[in-house]
Parts: C-alpha cells; sequence; structure tokens
C-alpha cells in the first residue's frame, strides 16, 4: 500500500469515526425536556429561551460544559440561574429570584425594593403579582440602596399586608398609605380603608368574603374600626 493510498485510508477511518461520534452525541446528548424551578415573574418558556442559545443543536454537554461552576446574572428580577445536567438529554434550570416585597413609581420608572426597602431593581415595566405602592414620600432614589422614606418601619408593614394578601387569595391593584401610615387597598373602582395595621390579619380574612359584594361598585368600604367577630362595615358610594 502506497503512503498516499495509507493516508487517504486513516483519512477515511478518522472521517468516519468523527461522523459515528457526532451521531452519537446528537442522538444521546440533545436537549429533549427542559425542567425549571423556582420562577414566578417569569414562564418555563421565558427561563428556556434566556438560557438555550441553540448552538450546537441543543446539545446537553455544550449547556454542561458552558454553565459549569458558572451561574446566569444581569437578568431583571433575578439574583442568579444554575443549569444541571440532570441526564443526556434533560436540563435542570434553578432560578433564585430577587425577594421583592412591592414598587413605587419614580420619574417614569417603576422601582422593585425588598423587605427592607432596598430597590432591587429599576424598570419600565409594571409587574404582576407585586404590589404597587403609594403614599410613600421620597425626593431621590438609589438602585441598591434603601428608599429613603422617613419611616422605614413601613417596609415590614408593607410585607405583612402582601404576606397576608397572598395567604387569603386577594389580589390588590394598589396600596395606598397615607401621612400617618393608614392603609387603602384599591379593587378597581373600589376602596378598602384598613385604617391602621391593627387587627390587620383578620381585617384580611373578612375581605376576601367581601370583595364579591363590591364587584362593578364605587366607593369606599371602611373596616378601619374593626374589633371583632360581629362587626359590621360601612360602604361608602361615591
Amino acid at each position: 500500500m502506497s503512503r498516499i493510498q495509507k493516508i487517504f485510508l486513516i483519512s477515511a477511518i478518522v472521517f468516519v469515526a468523527v461522523g459515528l461520534l457526532v451521531a452519537i452525541l446528537k442522538a444521546n446528548y440533545t436537549v429533549t425536556a427542559v425542567q425549571v424551578d423556582g420562577n414566578e415573574h417569569y414562564t418555563d418558556e421565558e427561563i428556556e429561551a434566556m438560557v438555550l442559545d441553540g448552538k450546537f443543536g441543543n446539545s446537553t454537554l455544550y449547556y454542561y460544559f458552558k454553565y459549569r461552576n458558572q451561574s446566569i446574572e444581569d437578568i431583571p428580577f433575578i439574583e442568579k440561574m444554575e443549569v444541571e445536567l440532570k441526564s443526556t438529554d434533560t436540563l435542570v434550570i434553578h432560578v433564585y429570584e430577587k425577594a421583592v416585597a412591592g414598587y413605587v413609581e419614580f420619574l417614569g420608572r417603576y422601582l422593585y425594593f425588598d423587605k427592607d426597602g432596598i430597590i432591587v431593581e429599576s424598570s419600565t415595566e409594571q409587574m404582576s403579582g407585586i404590589p404597587f405602592v403609594t403614599g410613600l414620600t421620597f425626593d431621590h432614589v438609589v438602585l441598591h440602596e434603601k428608599l429613603p422614606v422617613e419611616d422605614e418601619s413601613v417596609f415590614k408593614l408593607i410585607l405583612n399586608i402582601t404576606q397576608l394578601l397572598t395567604k387569603y387569595g386577594v389580589t390588590t391593584d394598589r396600596i395606598y398609605f397615607d401621612t400617618s401610615d393608614h392603609i387603602t387597598l384599591y379593587f378597581k373602582s373600589a376602596r378598602i380603608y384598613l385604617g391602621t395595621s391593627e387587627n390587620l390579619d383578620e381585617k384580611i380574612n373578612k375581605l376576601q368574603y367581601l370583595l364579591p359584594k363590591l364587584n362593578g361598585l364605587s366607593g369606599t368600604l371602611h373596616m378601619e374600626n374593626y374589633s371583632g367577630d360581629n362587626e359590621t362595615f360601612t360602604f361608602q358610594k361615591d
């Protein structure tokens, strides 16, 4: 066998071997399933689109080595994301979202803050499922610093309100605080004046049963004087 024939034979063997390897990898290491956990603000499909770029035929090995010991950051409302290779054809994306208690509006932007009042995100979009808070007074903001309000205890109160709303399955359009930190919840054209935070758990518990009766009404339901189970509430029409 001549030298040229040997080179040709070796090249052919290498070519076939590489082709077989690629075929094996494509058949066994192509992403066919993606599992997402920890996400609330983004859908599974949105998270998947952020992580998978389609390179190398969506090879699981490619994503394994791309994100090995490296988290995904710099995505709004997300602290980080980690990618795990669960099997040869399945990826698991672990999402760690920023803890958001509410948001305020300032100079045309929406500022999202955590339970301590620290601004974790600035956006031009309003995210569903996060309460819009109004009535707080401040004249400047700095990303990753606290909202400069006079009474910082209001952030603990906001967190308490949002947790109770979630607990009782109540979704409000807006939470308003007056100058005395008295609370008003907005539901379309109806307003619920809760007053102080006293008996807040009981008030919101009662509210979940009262809201259906207010559908389509415009006015204020007064719950500020609630003190017991046999309480009656006054609805003042606009």
